[in-house]
């Protein structure tokens, strides 16, 4: 099996980076527009845990990596979805620089070149191709010194791709993702990783977790601290 690098990646990973770029400048048919579509929004519902984690570990730079068009960054004085409002993302992490990068996006397109204290990526593993997971992982935990905020949909995506594939590409379980994630952080000296992975629930156990957690995903957390 070829062992794809971030120099030789997959073919699978070069088509859907040209596919990314024509849906951030055209949109998506029956779906979002492109001023729109990948906006980035999903990052919302994880501030809070970002927030935390650059706290503890004084963090002051921050990347973000798989950006999309990166509109939440741009709000201030918004309210997060626990009802709190903020001044802006930036202050409320208290972090001197965010830098955003999303090859798919004109604006944010150029590779960083240096380290930043966390790398948070919200929704971006599994748009990547199995075959490309392992490096991605390691190029992500390259960028950290301190920490690593990343969440994972398992399951298939609404959005569909121009060329009929779903958006995202690898859904694997939990355990699946825990392997590779210890394995990418094996030898990284930084201080903690979190991982969310999110799965849907079917059948009776919807119901339990919805009483649960007022939602029809199972989370699991994968996380390491120093």
């Amino acid at each position: 099996m070829t062992e794809y690098t971030r120099d030789n990646p997959s073919p699978r990973f070069k088509q859907l980076g040209e596919l990314y770029q024509q849906v951030h400048e055209q949109g998506l048919k029956n779906g979002a527009s492109a001023d729109k579509v990948f906006g980035g929004g999903s990052l919302l519902d994880h501030v809070t845990a970002v927030e935390e984690l650059a706290r503890r570990t004084t963090s002051k730079s921050v990347l973000d990596y798989g950006c999309g068009k990166g509109m939440v960054y741009q709000k201030t004085n918004f309210q997060l979805p626990d009802g709190r409002t903020i001044p802006s993302v930036k202050e409320y992490w208290n972090v001197d620089t965010i830098r955003l990068y999303d090859p798919g996006v004109e604006e944010y397109a150029e590779r960083p070149n240096s380290t930043f204290d966390g790398v948070v990526s919200t929704d971006v593993l599994e748009h990547i191709p199995e075959e490309d997971i392992d490096w991605v992982l390691d190029e992500c935990f390259g960028y950290a010194t301190k920490f690593v905020y990343m969440n994972i949909a398992s399951y298939p995506a609404k959005k569909t791709l121009p060329n009929g594939w779903n958006a995202h590409v690898t859904v694997q379980p939990p355990s699946w993702w825990r392997e590779r994630i210890q394995r990418a952080a094996a030898k990284w000296k930084g201080r903690a990783y979190v991982f969310d992975v999110s799965e849907k629930r079917t059948g009776i156990t919807r119901g339990i977790t919805r009483l649960l957690t007022g939602s029809r995903l199972k989370l699991t957390r994968i996380e390491m601290w120093r």
